[in-house]
């Protein structure tokens, strides 16, 4: 890898590498450059020597799911899609589905397995569905988004909304699919871990996370849920003696008026309960804040966590510029201290 002749850009290589220069404890921001912008719900892989981010949105092309392409964390580009268009079976159980969103990538079982949400904005007749592929890499022979069509869907007289998945191997290596969006919050099932569908043998609905509705919570806009409901986007890693529950709080998808941050808390178990560092539990409004906006970046949150054995993780997201208002990819490194994560946005 040719290194960087920017100072800044050196040392965050060196720290997501592990060198020496690693001794800083603080979090370090990473500057991107090239086609990092327009980048929302980012979840993150690697392949070989390239860093894949698939984010929500379409490419230029029309196809959904874009795929960025990194040789090094900085410097990025658009570098393909996952669907050429939405799956037919999806037009004709959501008609109006337009977009697909928040896809999730993570590799099992010899084979890269793409977690994905279908919704209506403000609905809860929502579902999950997988996709998948033997290898990333656009000039492989092997190259082909297989879709396996749905995993989990949700009903008007739900009380969860089932998007926003992630994927995510127990200590014990067992297989879960963590989701969720307003309504009853942060919800979990099992899955079956070789075809990542739904367990057969556990088929209990997990409760992780919820928001407590404030005394003076203002009504709820015709046909949409209240905004004291928000808390979404979760992912889940296991660290050291903890799972740690990573989730979004407020609003986003509002440019400059975005009010994302985001939230922790951990768990002896995968199943909960998740509580915060003053010991309250995620499920009845808890939650630690790792991230909210500044006067460059609003609104950080839709988050994936990179787990690195002996050397620096990573927490990949998206905010909004304060100016124009449109969403960017941002990448930090975690610091853990005390064991819990401490992460940054640029400034």
């Amino acid at each position: 890898m040719n290194q960087p002749k920017n100072p800044a850009k050196t040392l965050f290589i060196a720290l997501i590498l592990g060198s020496p220069i690693c001794a800083a404890q603080q979090p370090q921001a990473l500057n991107l450059t090239g086609d990092y912008q327009g980048t929302h719900d980012p979840s993150i892989m690697k392949e070989g020597k390239t860093w894949y981010v698939f984010a929500t949105g379409k490419t230029p092309d029309g196809g959904q799911f874009q795929m960025r392409c990194s040789e090094n964390l900085t410097d990025w580009k658009l570098c393909g899609h996952v669907f050429d268009q939405i799956p037919d079976w999806i037009h004709n159980e959501s008609p109006g589905t337009v977009d697909l969103w928040a896809p999730d990538i993570s590799h099992e079982k010899g084979e890269y397995r793409l977690y994905y949400a279908y919704s209506l904005f403000g609905k809860n007749t929502s579902g999950i569905a997988l996709a998948i592929n033997k290898t990333l890499n656009r000039s492989s022979s092997d190259y082909k988004w297989t879709d396996r069509g749905p995993v989990l869907r949700s009903v008007e007289s739900d009380d969860f909304n089932a998007i926003d998945p992630n994927f995510i191997l127990d200590a014990q290596g067992h297989a879960w699919l963590v989701f969720g969006s307003f309504w009853g919050g942060i919800k979990m099932r099992r899955l079956d871990e070789k075809t990542g569908l739904l367990s057969r043998e556990d088929t209990q609905l997990y409760s992780l996370a919820s928001r407590s509705k404030p005394a003076d919570a203002p009504s709820a806009k015709p046909g949409l849920p209240p905004d004291w409901e928000a808390v979404e986007a979760p992912f889940i890693v296991h660290h050291g003696g903890y799972y740690y529950l990573f989730v979004s709080w407020d609003l986003c998808c509002r440019g400059t008026k975005s009010t994302y941050r985001t939230m922790v808390g951990r768990a002896k178990k995968i199943t909960g309960p998740y509580r915060d560092k003053q010991g309250k539990s995620m499920a009845v409004g808890g939650g630690t804040e790792l991230l909210t906006g500044n006067t460059r970046w609003l609104g950080p949150g839709g988050e994936s966590v990179w787990m690195q054995p002996d050397h620096n993780d990573l927490l990949v997201f998206h905010a909004y510029d304060a100016k124009t208002g449109k969403p960017a990819l941002q990448i930090s490194t975690i610091s853990w201290q005390n064991d819990w994560p401490q992460a940054t946005l640029q400034q």
